[in-house]
């Protein structure tokens, strides 16, 4: 699978009449999902600085 990349989200938004940004924040998410999941144990290591 492909990552949406910047000239994909220009030309999906002016396709389909969806701002591009919203192209690039689906893919932003996904790549967080990701990544979270693969250094779920070491994030959870990880000493929270201030509270939450």
């Amino acid at each position: 699978m492909s990552a949406i990349t910047i000239d994909t989200a220009l030309r999906l938004s002016r396709a389909l009449g969806v701002d591009d940004r919203f192209w690039i924040n689906i893919q932003t998410d996904y790549d967080l999902e990701v990544e979270r999941d693969l250094h779920a144990d070491e994030l959870a290591k990880v000493t929270a600085l201030v509270a939450s």
